[in-house]
Parts: C-alpha cells; sequence; structure tokens
C-alpha cells in the first residue's frame, strides 16, 4: 500500500479524457485500480477522471499515462488514511435498472418489494453494478426479458457475476460465467450463493473451455469487457450463440461503438440497440446468419 491515500484527478476535454479511460483499462498494471469517468461541466465541454490508487506503482503508473494525453491537466492530492475503496462502496447509492436494484450490505434496509434485488460485494472484482457499462447491460436485459426469455446463458469476463445472476434470478435455466481472473470467480460464486442464484462460475481463459462449451449453444450472451477483445472474440462469440441468440456488449466507450459493431456485422449480426451511460456504450446484437 501506498504510505498516503492518494487520489489522482485529470480534467481536459472528451477526447483526451475517454482515450486516458481506455488506455488505463488496457494497462495490466492498472488493471486493480479505481477510477471514474463523467462529464464535469456540460457548458464547457469539461471531462474528468478520478482515479484512486492503492500501491506507489499505481499512482507512478497514472501519473505518467494521464500526463501523457494532451489536454488533461492532471492534479494528484493526498487523502487522509482510509480504506478508499470500501468507504466509496459504503458511500454508493443502490442502482435501479429496470426492474434490477443492485445494492451492497450498508443498503440492506433500503431493499425495495417487488423488485428483483440483487446484492453484491464487489471484493476485488470489477462490477458492483454502479459502472455505466454494468448498468447499460443490466437495462439492455431488462428490456429483452419484456418480449422473450433466456433459457441458457453466458456471462464472459464476469466479474462479480452480477450480469449471470440477474439471468438466473429471472428464470434462466442455465446461468454460466468465466473469468481469467481467479479471484473473481471466487467471488461471483459468493455472490450466487448471497442471492440464492443457481448460477456457475468458472475459471477459463476463453469461450473454447469444456465447461463453457457444454452447455451451449446459448440463447444469450454478455460480454463486459474491452473493445480490443470484444472484437478478437466476435468468432467466438458468434459459435456460442444460437442462430437468433442475442449478444449484449459493453465495456467500450462510445468512440469505440463502430469499431466493435463492425466485427459483429461481418459475422452476420445485426444491431438492435445501443444503451449510452456518460462516456460509455452497450450494444445489442443478434445473430441473424
Amino acid at each position: 500500500m501506498s504510505e498516503s491515500a492518494i487520489q489522482i484527478i485529470a480534467r481536459g476535454l472528451r477526447a483526451p479524457a475517454e482515450a486516458a479511460a481506455v488506455a488505463i483499462d488496457s494497462d495490466p498494471m492498472l488493471e486493480s485500480v479505481t477510477y471514474s469517468i463523467l462529464e464535469e461541466d456540460e457548458d464547457a465541454g469539461v471531462w474528468r477522471i478520478d482515479a484512486f490508487p492503492t500501491t506507489g506503482e499505481e499512482v507512478e503508473g497514472l501519473k505518467s499515462l494521464l500526463s501523457g494525453h494532451d489536454g488533461l491537466t492532471v492534479l494528484v492530492e493526498k487523502l487522509a488514511d482510509a480504506d478508499w475503496l470500501a468507504m466509496s462502496l459504503s458511500g454508493l447509492p443502490p442502482v435501479e435498472a429496470g426492474r434490477f436494484f443492485v445494492y451492497g450490505a450498508h443498503d440492506q434496509g433500503r431493499v425495495p418489494p417487488n423488485r428483483i434485488n440483487l446484492k453484491i460485494d464487489a471484493g476485488a472484482a470489477f462490477g458492483t453494478g454502479h459502472h455505466g457499462t454494468t448498468v447499460g447491460c443490466l437495462e439492455a436485459f431488462d428490456q429483452l426479458l419484456k418480449r422473450e426469455k433466456f433459457e441458457r446463458v453466458l456471462d464472459v469476463g464476469c466479474g462479480t457475476g452480477v450480469l449471470a445472476i440477474a439471468a438466473a434470478r429471472t428464470g434462466s435455466r442455465i446461468a454460466v460465467g468465466t473469468d481469467i481472473d481467479g479471484p473473481s470467480v471466487r467471488i461471483a460464486n459468493e455472490n450466487a450463493q448471497l442471492n440464492a442464484a443457481d448460477a456457475r462460475f468458472v475459471h477459463a481463459s476463453g469461450l473454447n473451455d469444456r465447461r463453457v462449451r457444454e452447455h451451449g449453444p446459448y440463447d444469450l450472451v454478455f460480454a463486459n469487457i474491452l473493445a480490443p477483445p470484444l472484437v478478437a472474440l466476435s468468432q467466438d462469440i458468434k459459435e456460442a450463440l444460437k442462430l437468433g441468440g442475442v449478444a449484449i456488449l459493453s465495456g467500450l466507450l462510445r468512440t469505440q461503438e463502430r469499431r466493435v459493431s463492425a466485427a459483429y456485422l461481418s459475422r452476420g449480426f445485426i444491431l438492435e440497440r445501443r444503451i449510452h451511460h456518460d462516456a460509455w456504450s452497450a450494444l445489442v446484437l443478434r445473430r441473424v446468419g
């Protein structure tokens, strides 16, 4: 841990801020960093990144990365000693996405009736439900559930497992999640138990793993990862889906929509819907070929 808690703030126009967010997500050394990106001043077109590194290496890595993007001003502030990840999570309000209500232990008393309530412990995994990509996936899923059912669901890059758990809680007979990160798989399985959800999570490096293939073809595939692996996995996701099946893709910025959607359109998908939250995008595509 760093000797003092640090917050790093970067401000600038949308393009360099989004480019910096992509760079953070793509840097293996920064994969555990908690950060947010949002539009701070709509009239002035100012976007802001807030990052909370927890090690000296992350501090230096973020300073170097953010300073390397022209148009961003970078400010480093020392904070009082605290468990900032835990505090930031405890201060987050519950998330409402259609029929889904995602909350942490601190909001146990605020759970509403007649909703699909999902209690999610983030731990070291990504996907509390607060990130724009996860919210977009849940909203897209909620809209689809109004007109169709999904018996078999796969969640690629499951993180905390919130998406597969949402599927299991809404009637999917098979809900499988995969992640290349072992601790995330453990946390996802714990969250499934916490929510009495019949969802199973496996530590796997790809969609060709036997434990993934044996339950296919799937009616729905979630992939809330990054734009480059979304493109690289386009053929594998197609093969995992039945004809007429749906892919909900996120983890990409609005500026990356064209690149990702083009990869899927060329493989026999049609784009049905886009959902935007801040700089982030979720795409709903259906396999028709």
